[in-house]
């Protein structure tokens, strides 16, 4: 069974102290659906119109695990902590089996 992820690539951080509420409310649910962070806040380096301000990539192992644990209260209560704090590009992808 291929594995699921999350990638979200922050572009702007407009509000740090809401960011590190999510962070307080995101990192438990993330873990509770199954969930395990890859890398976070690690060295990058950007090509092409890319950005370096901030990418996390979580993993899950399954894509339907992924797309639940995103659906599930926990996280919904962090996204709206999160709210108007960030602009970001926020996928559930699956991986190659």
């Amino acid at each position: 069974m291929a594995k699921g992820y999350w990638v979200s690539v922050y572009r702007v951080i407009s509000d740090p102290e809401g960011l590190a509420a999510y962070d307080k409310l995101a990192g438990p649910a993330v873990q509770a659906g199954g969930g395990r962070v890859l890398s976070r806040g690690s060295r990058i380096v950007a090509h092409g119109v890319g950005n370096t301000q901030r990418v996390i990539l979580v993993e899950f192992d399954s894509f339907e695990q992924a797309v639940a644990a995103y659906e599930s209260e926990a996280y919904q209560k962090a996204l709206e902590v999160l709210a108007d704090s960030v602009e970001r590009d926020f996928r559930i992808i699956e991986g190659v089996d």
